[in-house]
Order: structure tokens, then sequence, then C-alpha cells
């Protein structure tokens, strides 16, 4: 989450007019993550979050996030769910951006995880994968393998001062890309995934799993894909440490509602590289276009340079036993 447009209080008090919410008691900006505008609504029935969506968010998709969210919540999976408009609408329109309305989940996010919450957090994504089976819509992932050489290339292309575009660590990455295009699985168990759930995206309280969060990179993909992001972020430390028994908690807790084919074991070390570097491309993208006006703070794409490094040295067979 942060906040790249400005909401005041009379501007969300004409919106509120549409709803059955009440008037505003408060309104206070959310600065964490980094793609969509966040605010956190009181109003006289409750709490809410306000979502106005920017960046990569394409307005034609939102109707599927939307729709998912609903589908999870009916489903019985502790996600937000969408509040319409008197008229039934759940997609709306503000200070010139999309938005929607949603309920607030109780619990915090952790910065520290222990192998309980990555445990807590394998078991919800395997039901979160069982539960939209019947979900009929589909969106493709715009962040997936075919994307990653030309984000790279255009990141090139620009001249930005970064040490990531010295001419060793160009070689070393296109390299790494070449690899990964040369070997991709792209026959493995898909469904739709939630392919962003970091830590600051899953909630607990005390020693429950309370909630999931932030679905705007959901996407039709490889179910063990979303282990790979997960292993990245739940399972490394920001130094490039990497935790085994965590990855193992992870792990275990995905398989006892939905067991990896070997082809998925196998295909791990491909999707948790091709992972890393994902997210470091859009991470140093980031860090040169996010707006110095922006209330957010790009995260580090050191921290999964250092992972790249050390994804080819972890023994993924014995991770998954």
């Amino acid at each position: 989450m942060a906040v790249y447009t400005k909401v005041s209080v009379p501007d969300i008090q004409r919106f509120l007019c549409d709803f059955d919410l009440g008037l505003c008691l408060d309104l206070k900006e959310i600065a964490e993550g980094i793609e969509n505008s966040n605010y956190l609504l009181t109003t006289e029935t409750g709490t809410f979050i306000l979502t106005l969506f920017e960046k990569r968010v394409r307005p034609e998709e939102l109707p599927f996030f939307l729709h998912l969210m609903q589908h999870l919540h009916q489903k019985g999976i502790p996600t937000p769910t969408p509040i319409p408009s008197k008229d039934g609408t759940i997609l709306h329109q503000l200070n010139g951006k999309y938005c929607c309305l949603t309920s607030f989940l109780k619990g915090k996010s952790t910065k520290s995880p222990e192998t309980w919450h990555c445990f807590a957090l394998g078991k919800i994504l395997a039901q979160f994968h069982h539960s939209t089976q019947d979900f009929t819509e589909m969106r493709p992932n715009a962040l997936g393998l075919s994307a990653w050489r030309p984000f790279w290339e255009h990141i090139q292309q620009q001249h930005y001062p970064s040490p990531f575009l010295e001419p060793k660590n160009r070689q070393f990455l296109s390299q790494r890309l070449d690899y990964l295009e040369e070997n991709w699985q792209g026959t493995l168990p898909e469904g739709i995934i939630h392919a962003d759930a970091f830590p600051d995206n899953i909630f607990f309280q005390g020693p429950d799993l309370s909630g999931i969060i932030d679905f705007y990179f959901a996407c039709k993909e490889a179910y063990a894909y979303e282990l790979a992001i997960c292993l990245n972020c739940w399972c490394f430390d920001t130094d490039g440490t990497f935790f085994p028994d965590k990855a193992r908690a992870l792990f275990k807790g995905y398989q006892q509602d939905r067991p990896l084919t070997i082809a998925e074991k196998n295909a791990l070390p491909l999707l948790t590289e091709g992972a890393a570097i994902r997210f470091f491309l859009t991470r140093l993208s980031d860090s040169f276009t996010t707006p110095k006006t922006a209330l957010v703070t790009p995260k580090d794409p050191w921290e999964y340079w250092r992972k790249i490094q050390v994804i080819p040295t972890l023994n993924f067979k014995e991770l998954t036993q």
C-alpha cells in the first residue's frame, strides 16, 4: 500500500453520498507498499479500506480483482470483500482514478516471520489454490517470464545511474534470463494465484492467520510459482541469509492440503530464481521512477540481487520432503 493520489475529507464526504455508510469520521493515509494509493476510512457504520488504483493496474482488469475477492470471501478465505454502493456498483472513480472500498480485516502483518507463520501461509495458499479452481474469470501474468527481458532492456535503455547497470552485472542478468527462457517449465499445474503474498499482505491475530490482502497482481500462473515467490520473501533475510526451517515449514503447510507433483518439485529451483529476478527488476524500476512526492519508500533491489546469488546453492529436494 502507498499514497500517490491525495484525497481530502470533503472529497470522501462527497464520495460517500453514493453509499449507505454514513459520514466520514476519520481518513488516514496508509504508507506501506508500493502500487496503489490506500486510505483507512472510518465512517459512522464501520472501518473500511479505500484503494485508488495506480501504476501497473489496468482499468479493464479491475473487475477481475474485485470479483476474485468476492469469490474467495464466499469460499471462506479470509480476504477483504468489495463494498457496493447504493446501486450495487463495486468499482468507482474518485479524483480521476478508479477506486474501490473494501471491508477492513483485523490483524497485523509480521516483519520477522517465524516458522509457524510460514506453515500457516503454506496452508492458506493451498486452500486459496483449491478455492479458485471454479473461478471462471482469467487474467494472464503480465509480469511473467515473457515480460522480464523486455523489462530489463527498457531499464538499460533509460541510462539510469546504478551499479546494477555496470557491464558485468548486465552480462550476468542477461545470461540468467537466457537460462530461464531456455529451461522454463510451461506445463505445470496452474490456476489463479495471489502472486504477491509478501509478509505485509498477510495478517495474523495471535496464533492464527487472519487475512490476505492486496490482490492486484493475482493471475493465472503455475501454483508452484506462488511458492517460489513466498520462498524468496518469507524464508530469506534482507542480507541474503536463507532459513531452511522456514522453507520446510512453508512447503509442509502447503503439502498438507495440496501435495506437489514431482515435476513441480523439480521446477522449484528455476521458478525461485525467476521469481527473484521478477521482483529485482520491478524494484529496480521503482527505485528510479517513484515520484518524490509519493508517500511511499521504494523497496531495495539489492535484497533480491543477493537472493539471486544464493538460490542456486539451495537443496530443494531436502526442503520439500
